[in-house]
């Protein structure tokens, strides 16, 4: 993994997507690519008013300038070089996560993974092994909300769960992903603010409906290409058709001529 020291705070571009070949890619379709969502209020969890705001971070990943405080969906890369990031949201779980990890390990693969605080909490060993062997991690905020929250709730959602990233791993990221790809509740809005890299996806499994593994296969390897971002889950519900799937969906992949990278991997090909 790579770190580097505080990176100083710019503000964000106006630049909702990056690629390597300085075209700008324009954003999925929301409704193809984003699972469905309620929008029912959801009660603020009284945790919320006793935390501490921490609003520096103390060390992040390296992220490439270009990158920071921007929405990436895909980096467009050479033909030639035939790259893709699994990315897996929702954990960690001990149902799931080291399942995912298994079929990882036995592949030789490196992926992100974007977490849920409250899971961390509940799960500190398996976040552990996560990074022990070598994978990446985003935070997912703490509670999963979709809907608009007042500031410190915003706050607390995205600093909380970094800092408990920080205390169990080590690891202090500055990747985000948004709960369900909601960009206008405001944690996108802070976490641009804050340089994080707001990461979306542009291959997107829809494992979160319940669909045989065949079916999750097939939605991958149809819309492969390269330097796309592979959205699929560890946690949030029942994933074993996600396990079913994942070791073919990495054969299938591979057969294509595909390498597999982790985003902060896929951003450095964006310099």
């Amino acid at each position: 993994m790579k770190t580097s020291p505080i990176l100083k705070s710019t503000p964000p571009e106006q630049i909702d997507v990056i690629s390597n070949s300085q075209e700008i890619s324009p954003p999925p379709n929301l409704d193809d690519n984003q699972p469905s969502q309620t929008t029912n209020a959801l009660p603020l969890d009284p945790i919320t008013q006793e935390i501490s705001i921490e609003e520096e971070p103390i060390s992040t990943y390296f992220t490439p300038p270009q990158f920071q405080g921007k929405i990436v969906y895909r980096i467009k890369g050479s033909n030639e070089d035939k790259v893709i990031a699994l990315t897996f949201d929702d954990g960690p779980r001990s149902e799931t996560t080291p399942k995912v990890l298994d079929i990882l390990r036995q592949n030789n693969i490196l992926a992100t993974f974007f977490w849920i605080g409250e899971n961390l909490k509940a799960y500190p060993q398996i976040a552990q092994q996560v990074v022990a062997e070598g994978h990446a991690i985003g935070n997912h905020t703490w509670h999963h909300w979709y809907d608009r929250m007042d500031y410190p709730t915003i706050i607390n959602e995205i600093n909380k769960t970094t800092k408990l990233i920080y205390e169990t791993t080590g690891i202090q990221t500055s990747l985000f992903r948004p709960p369900g790809g909601v960009l206008d509740n405001g944690l996108v809005d802070y976490a641009k603010q804050k340089n994080y890299t707001i990461v979306m996806w542009s291959d997107d499994s829809k494992d979160y409906h319940p669909r045989p593994a065949n079916e999750l296969v097939k939605t991958v390897i149809d819309k492969a290409q390269s330097g796309l971002i592979v959205l699929m889950h560890d946690g949030g519900g029942n994933r074993a058709e996600t396990i079913k799937a994942l070791p073919e969906i990495i054969k299938q992949l591979q057969q294509l001529g595909y390498r597999f990278v982790t985003i902060p991997e896929l951003l450095d090909m964006g310099m």
